[in-house]
């Protein structure tokens, strides 16, 4: 196994944004963060989902970012009994960084390269900031033909990053949710364009390229549905 690369030196500089970069600026650290906002995650788990990483380079920066307070590492009890890595508050607390960085990467979604990877929840972060509230704390399932996912929401608004979902917990995760309120079916093309913000929830849904199935007040709130 080659050495790990010494961490990359600080600026130096008195300056917010310098010490920020300092903990986050290096290669993959705030992909890993994206990872890590759906909760506790396994090293094996975080490579498959990061194609491109090293083993090395992961482990690297898994460190780095346990030393600066950003993840923590545990062993799960039996019958688990697997090491995850997870987000601490302020780890979590960089939420509003990736979406803001989500919202202005956006545009250069329209062309897929060839040699792009995807994952389906790779668009969860978009499309948090775009649905509508739903009035009620609400699990939701989005199901593209990549995959599906779920999001967390906080019921009174869309999530910006600037405060807490369901208490500071994950705020999506990977496949189904064991219990969801509402469903929502899309294909990927839709699901860009209200991540980006050229289409919203409602248009998607009266043009029939977005489906809604649920019962409850957060599926008929996503629907558009009132009194």
């Amino acid at each position: 196994m080659s050495p790990r690369q010494p961490r990359r030196r600080s600026y130096d500089q008195y300056c917010a944004s310098a010490r920020a970069l300092d903990a986050v600026g290096d290669r993959w650290t705030l992909l890993i963060v994206r990872e890590l906002l759906a909760g506790p995650r396994r090293y094996t788990d975080l490579h498959a989902d990061l194609p491109g990483v090293s083993t090395d380079v992961l482990a690297g920066r898994l460190k780095d970012m346990e030393a600066q307070g950003l993840a923590t590492r545990r062993k799960l009890p039996p019958p688990a009994a697997a090491t995850v890595y997870e987000l601490t508050a302020r780890g979590a607390g960089l939420l509003p960084v990736l979406t803001a960085l989500a919202e202005w990467g956006a545009p250069d979604l329209a062309d897929r390269r060839p040699t792009d990877a995807l994952r389906a929840h790779w668009y969860a972060l978009p499309l948090l900031r775009r649905l509508p509230p739903t009035g009620v704390p609400a699990v939701v399932d989005v199901v593209l033909d990549e995959g599906v996912f779920h999001l967390r929401l906080a019921g009174d608004g869309p999530v910006h990053g600037d405060g807490p979902v369901h208490g500071g917990g994950p705020v999506y995760g990977d496949g189904p949710a064991e219990a969801a309120d509402a469903r929502l079916v899309l294909d990927a093309d839709t699901c860009r364009e209200l991540g980006e913000g050229t289409l919203d929830v409602a248009q998607a849904v009266r043009a029939g390229r977005l489906e809604v199935h649920g019962e409850g007040p957060a599926a008929a709130a996503l629907r558009g549905e009132t009194g």
